[in-house]
């Protein structure tokens, strides 16, 4: 049986269906993981670079789960076909930027409509302001600490109607800011301290816009907390 860190375990709770998607899929950890305990009956490892995706398939044939979990070697959601039927897509241990490029890059592929669920490590803004466009609903956050780093979970369902999110509920997510946690303030106050470190060294007069920016960042950090 092959043991999840923290976060994985986390992002496993909210699988669904019965085929899982794992994009980046690291060893394919969280495929063999989800299989082993009867959370789907099959799933796609999906790897872009050679090396992970050797390490991928090496694995997969270790648990003797070859007929169940299909490892693929391709960019992001390249890897998936009409007929997958995917139920759930997984990305995980990337920053929220590059989340959001691999989904809008191959949003074609989502036909079914699978539930998304994302971890970022950074700017989770990126992925919330995407899903609203592509007619994804919030439908449940998480924010954990893990070997020093702050991650959060972002879980997101298909719906006709565009979820309407508020320029907050777009930074700090939607669920995370009716349920503030102690991780939740830690992790802004750091935000905040970094950027007032980054102002102290910026000049008013070259980098007068940047300020701007800056200080309308730490003011929305400053009325949340």
């Amino acid at each position: 049986m092959v043991t999840l860190n923290q976060r994985l375990k986390k992002v496993s709770t909210y699988i669904t269906g019965e085929t899982l998607a794992d994009i980046g899929s690291d060893h394919a950890y969280l495929p063999i993981y989800a299989l082993e305990n009867n959370l789907v009956k099959k799933a796609i490892a999906g790897e872009v670079i050679k090396g992970p995706f050797e390490a991928s398939v090496k694995n997969v044939i270790e648990h003797k789960l070859s007929p169940y979990i299909d490892v693929r070697l391709g960019d992001g959601l390249s890897v998936l076909n009409p007929n997958d039927q995917i139920n759930c897509v997984t990305i995980c241990g990337m920053g929220g930027p590059l989340i959001a490029k691999i989904i809008k890059n191959g949003q074609a592929k989502l036909t079914s409509h699978p539930r998304l669920i994302l971890q970022s490590n950074i700017q989770s803004s990126a992925i919330r302001r995407l899903l609203i466009h592509m007619n994804y609903v919030i439908v449940e956050e998480a924010i954990l600490e893990e070997k020093g780093h702050i991650y959060e979970i972002i879980v997101a369902d298909y719906s006709e109607t565009k979820q309407k999110l508020s320029e907050s509920e777009i930074k700090f997510g939607p669920i995370l800011l009716k349920n503030k946690t102690d991780l939740f303030f830690k992790k802004w106050e750091h935000e905040c301290a970094s950027l007032n470190k980054i102002k102290s060294h910026l000049d008013h007069h070259k980098h007068n816009n940047r300020l701007i920016e800056i200080n309308n960042e730490i003011n929305l950090i400053n009325e949340v907390l």
